[in-house]
C-alpha cells in the first residue's frame, strides 16, 4: 500500500485511533476529536468513511455502532511521510534534511539525543 499524505483533519483522527486501543468505538473517536477539534458527529463520520476507502481505517458493525482499527500504524505513516519528504524538499539528499533539521531550533540535548539513536542503530 503506498502511504500517501492524509489531509490534517484525517490526520487528527488517525492520531484518535492511534491513542486508544484498537478496536476504537465511535464514542471514544467523537470524544478524541472533540479534544483535538469539535465537529459535527456527521462530520466525524465522513472523515472515517474516507479514511475507511482509502484503506487507511477498517470499520466493524458492532450491534447498532461501529469500531474503527487503524490498518496503517503510526511509525509506518511518519516514515513514508518522512521519506517522500527528504525525497522532494531535500533532493533525496540526507545532508540537506540533516542540516535543515539542526536550524530547526533542536536544542543541544535533542541533537545529542539524535546522534546517540544514530549511533546506536535503534533508529
Amino acid at each position: 500500500m503506498d502511504i500517501e499524505r492524509i489531509p490534517d483533519s484525517e490526520l487528527d483522527l488517525m492520531h484518535v485511533l492511534w491513542e486508544h486501543e484498537a478496536p476504537v468505538s465511535r464514542m471514544v473517536l467523537e470524544e478524541g476529536m472533540n479534544e483535538i477539534k469539535p465537529l459535527a458527529q456527521t462530520t466525524i463520520l465522513t472523515l472515517v468513511s474516507r479514511l475507511v476507502k482509502k484503506g487507511y481505517v477498517k470499520a466493524e458493525k458492532n450491534g447498532r455502532s461501529s469500531e474503527y482499527t487503524p490498518l496503517v500504524s503510526k511509525t509506518e505513516y511518519l516514515a513514508a511521510q518522512s521519506r517522500r519528504f527528504i525525497e522532494k524538499e531535500c533532493g533525496s539528499k540526507m545532508s540537506t534534511f540533516a542540516s535543515a533539521l539542526v536550524q530547526s531550533g533542536l536544542s543541544k540535548d535533542d541533537i545529542e539525543e539524535l546522534s546517540e539513536l544514530l549511533k546506536s542503530g535503534k533508529l
